[in-house]
Parts: C-alpha cells; structure tokens; sequence
C-alpha cells in the first residue's frame, strides 16, 4: 500500500514554507529555537494553514469518533432538535470568537467576535450564556449542546471564573462577561445543557474548523 502523502507547513524555521517529505522539513527546524510547524493530509488545506496563523493550528487534529461501536451505541445519537455552541481563539490570550448553529442543519444562528485578548474558556462561556437567552427569547424548548465541561461547570455556578486579567485591552471581553454573568443572575432558564460526545459523534456542529 502507498504511504499517504504529508504537506509539512512551517510557519517559523531556516526557510519557511510548505514541504512534502518530513526529511526536508526535520532540516528547515532542527537548531530553530520555537520553530512552528505542523502537518497536513491536504495541500488545499496547507496552504491555508501557511497563509494563516500557527496559533489556529497548533496542538489540533481533527477530531474523529474513535469509540467502538458498542460504546457508542450505548451512549446513542445526538438530539438533532438542538443548538450547538462553540468558540476559538487564536492564542491564550488571543484574538476570541464564538457562534451558535442548528445542530441538524448547522445554519449559524448567531456569532460574536472576534474580540481581542479572550480565552477559549471564556468564549465558550459567552456562547453557552448567548444560547441560552436565546433559546429563552424565542421560547424555543430545544436543548443546548457544548463540548467544554469548563463551560458548563462556571453557568452552573453564574460566574466565569477566568483567570485572565483585565486590562485596556480586553476590557470589551469582560463587558460581555458581566453582562452575561447578570443575565444568569437575573433569569431562569429550562433550557437543558448537554455535554457533546466528541469522541463518540465527532467534532460539534458549531466548531470553527481550526484543526
């Protein structure tokens, strides 16, 4: 069987590029201190990756269902009568974003950001707190899908308990976070917060494709 072809992006090293053998992208980092480099199935893919940021990039693959079928029989399907929320951030502090789509259909029922010096944390919490005022608006009795556990634990506890530290720059992120802290504060909800089983269903509807 052939070996499945590799495209290597290296975003910091001797010669930055893209590469198509590990031999020629091994010598453009090796004795480059913070060298940034990943690699790719797809040159499309690739090359976007090159025109872009590492940051989007680094540390992620693709997420695929990898439980046995028995295990993924017992935890079921996704309830296709949802939304599914989601966030990114390019860096940790970086420039933040998240969305909210249909789970079925994944039309994207609304989207902030980006924002600069957010987390991934935080974003996810904005769109847990979004999703559910907005369920509540529409008196829709749909249930609200996330793959952060941090998430869920800080709306559980109506607090975002970030470690980031404020400052001129993210002052607009933390505006949004106190005023989605008061909106836990101040309403009640029935909405039904369900944890997305990446493992058993793959990546969640509303993901940003960052992988």
């Amino acid at each position: 069987m052939a070996k499945k072809e590799k495209f290597y992006v290296v975003w910091e090293g001797h010669r930055p590029g893209i590469y198509t053998k590990w031999e020629d992208c091994k010598a453009v980092i090796n004795g480059f201190a913070g060298a940034k480099y990943k690699s790719f199935e797809n040159f499309e893919v690739a090359k976007k990756a090159y025109q872009g940021h590492y940051e989007d990039y680094k540390g992620k693959s693709k997420a695929k269902p990898v439980l046995s079928e028995a295990q993924k029989l017992k935890i079921g399907e996704p309830n296709l009568y949802s939304i599914a929320v989601d966030a990114a951030s390019s860096g940790n502090p970086g420039k933040m974003e998240y969305r909210g789509v249909d789970t079925q259909t994944e039309k994207q029922l609304f989207h902030q950001g980006p924002f600069d010096q957010g987390t991934n944390n935080i974003g996810e919490y904005l769109a847990l707190v979004h999703g559910l005022a907005y369920l509540k608006k529409i008196n829709s009795d749909r249930i609200l899908y996330t793959d952060s556990r941090i998430a869920m634990s800080w709306v559980r506890q109506k607090t975002c308990k970030t470690k980031l530290v404020k400052t001129s720059k993210n002052q607009k992120v933390f505006d949004l976070i106190d005023r989605a802290t008061q909106w836990l504060k101040n309403n009640a909800y029935t909405t039904k917060i369900v944890k997305w089983e990446t493992k058993a269903w793959g990546e969640i509807p509303a993901d940003f494709g960052r992988k």
